[in-house]
């Protein structure tokens, strides 16, 4: 007979019952059949000469209690049949609750989330004991002499056991389950201690969600366990390389379950031979980063001034960044983008002064539409002719942004430059980032990189902490080159030319010669940008940041494929704005033809699109032994 008890219902029988002391497993074990007052089971049991009084309740009385599913003394729902028939047991024949059958009676014991810390010999005193759930305490070695020799199952999940060598001085020789899942379980001398000369009789075995590394060493010693059917090694380092699954299934030939998933036979053809050429695979795991498209960017150009002869001329670009492990150990990658660019003046600095868009008043914005809304109902053809503007040119209209005053190179040197703590990476990350594109309904990054780690533990640390995803609006301040006027000999012989010429010409007048005809006056050419620029450090924004969970990655999943949502960063009033002046673009586009009708927006139907980026973080998986040894031989 075999009875099993739950933490979870331990804990709601019998609450409070944890008493000083109780770090070992049999004192956490008495601990849950005593009642608040912590008298013994021998005090409770009524001595044969007591006489029962005529309110006590009849034996049949307290049968129907414990039975009654309405009652407070009933049974939980997860209760077994043994646990119903100890209840009666107590009820018919308290006698019988003794000591000896107290551990000669039970055959799996659950201590879980309980402190344990030690586990003692008064474990030996169970002489039946075949199952022993020791999970989610404070264990960091087992004494395994005393453990019962009688155990077919251990459990030890989410515990702190940082070697399995203490397990491995006195093992149980029947043992059929091992768990260590979730523990801390590090180093290439693990592999010694899941041989079968500790574990003869091993058939299930959970090593999951610990810091195991080598992988040739692990599946060579697990090779020796002849009757190992069920294994799990997900959620380690060594889990991560592309070729784990194929050369775990081809290196261990019975058995039956990988992580949790069948073993079929069509992988079984597929990685035959792998084996034979596991110590030639480099230990390396293999990553896909993609960035796709980016939605509802606020256009902040609308908000700025139109540039006067001067300057200030405003670029704006938009690209994503994310943090991605470094390698330690593999050779650098080559970065799509230096660290070093992420950089913005001080605030402090007065050489560059100019408020963002959110600090720009609601007067302003009401201008600049009443502004825009003239300009739309008028010729906006003529305007956008006579203005010459580039396509980087914004609406004009009433503003209180200073115009930046231009400064000298020295001036210009004192900037201090530092980096916006959120664009900074977490230790021992690099940063990457996009190429930067202008700003578009949907920008799209088109971005891919291959990130390729040898460093396998801080790989799975940075997978449980996942990536932050960033996106960063740069703006850039170019000010004209003021080149400074000096007298040269030229301009002397082209004034002396001039009045040669026009000499000349009064002379043949005088002779009776025709005037040349006149010559067609050029058209003035419209403003164009100066062609030498002086650019200001760029200017950073950060419009949206998040985190993107990576742990499916870790636990066995090949894809992560998410979209960052950040929320609306656009109004009303800007889209307004980027209407109007995209109406000025199709009028310049098509002159001649009639141009398209753009609806103008309501309040009443104002669904603006949020800001959002496409991320999509792959890990490479080989799908057969050939492929494996053409990627990964050494």
């Amino acid at each position: 007979m075999e009875a099993s008890y739950k933490s979870e219902s331990e804990s709601e029988a019998w609450p409070g019952t944890q008493r000083p002391g109780t770090g070992t497993v049999s004192a956490a074990n008495k601990s849950r059949f005593l009642p608040q007052t912590w008298r013994t089971w021998r005090e409770l049991v009524p001595k044969e000469e007591d006489v029962v009084s005529p309110g006590e309740e009849t034996v049949e009385a307290l049968l129907g209690l414990v039975r009654s599913p309405h009652s407070p003394w009933a049974l939980l729902n997860d209760s077994n049949a043994e646990d119903s028939f100890l209840r009666e047991l107590a009820i018919r024949n308290p006698l019988m609750i003794t000591d000896t059958f107290f551990y000669s009676y039970f055959r799996s014991l659950r201590v879980v989330d309980k402190e344990v810390t030690l586990v003692d010999k008064d474990l030996l005193k169970f002489l039946k004991l075949e199952e022993l759930v020791l999970s989610a305490n404070r264990i960091k070695e087992v004494d395994a002499t005393n453990l019962p020799p009688t155990l077919k199952v251990l459990e030890l999940y989410g515990n702190e056991i940082s070697s399995m060598e203490c397990l491995c001085a006195h093992p149980p020789a029947g043992l059929q389950h091992l768990g260590l899942g979730h523990n801390k379980l590090l180093g290439p001398l693990e592999s010694l201690y899941v041989t079968a000369d500790h574990w003869p009789n091993l058939v299930s075995l959970d090593l999951g969600f610990n810091d195991l590394t080598d992988l040739q060493s692990m599946v060579a010693s697990l090779r020796t366990l002849r009757h190992l059917r069920l294994l799990v090694l997900q959620g380690n380092p060594l889990a991560l390389v592309p070729y784990y699954r194929g050369l775990t299934i081809d290196s261990l030939a019975q058995l039956c379950v990988l992580d949790d998933i069948t073993v079929s036979p069509n992988e079984k053809h597929l990685f035959r031979g792998l084996s034979l050429n596991g110590d030639l695979l480099a230990q390396e795991a293999q990553f896909v980063v993609t960035i796709g498209n980016i939605r509802g960017v606020l256009d902040t150009s609308v908000l700025d001034p139109e540039p006067g002869p001067e300057g200030p001329f405003v670029a704006y670009s938009y690209y994503v960044t994310y943090d991605f492990v470094r390698d330690e150990e593999g050779e650098a990658v080559e970065d799509t983008g230096e660290l070093a660019e992420i950089v913005k003046p001080s605030p402090s600095s007065e050489l560059l002064v100019e408020e963002s868009p959110e600090e720009v008043g609601e007067d302003v914005i009401k201008d600049i539409v009443g502004g825009v809304t003239e300009e739309v109902e008028g010729s906006l053809e003529s305007e956008v002719e006579e203005s010459g503007e580039s396509e980087l040119s914004v609406i004009s209209g009433p503003s209180t942004v200073l115009q930046t005053p231009r400064a000298s190179a020295e001036e210009l040197a004192k900037l201090r430059l530092r980096i916006d703590p959120r664009l900074c990476p977490s230790p021992g990350t690099v940063l990457f980032n996009t190429t930067h594109k202008p700003w578009a309904e949907v920008i799209p990054c088109g971005y891919e990189m291959q990130h390729s780690l040898r460093d396998l533990v801080p790989l799975k640390a940075f997978l449980l902490a996942g990536t932050t995803v960033t996106i960063v609006e740069e703006k850039i301040l170019s000010w004209p080159v003021v080149l400074p006027a000096v007298d040269s000999p030229l301009s002397a012989k082209r004034g002396k030319g001039e009045k040669d010429k026009k000499g000349k010409e009064k002379d043949r007048k005088g002779q009776g010669e025709k005037e040349p005809a006149k010559e067609w006056k050029v058209p003035k050419k419209k403003k164009e940008l100066p062609k030498e620029l002086r650019q200001d450090p760029p200017i950073l924004q950060v419009l949206g940041r998040g985190l993107v969970i990576l742990e499916p990655l870790l636990a066995g999943e090949p894809l992560v494929s998410t979209v960052c949502n950040f929320g609306m960063v656009r109004t009303l009033t800007s889209d307004r704005l980027t209407l109007a002046r995209d109406s000025k673009k199709i009028k310049k586009v098509a002159k001649k033809e009639k141009p398209k009708a753009v609806n103008p927006i309501y309040e009443s139907d104002y669904h603006p699109e949020p800001l959002t980026v496409e991320v999509q973080i792959q890990l490479n998986q080989c799908r057969s032994a050939e492929e494996a040894l053409r990627m990964f031989a050494v």
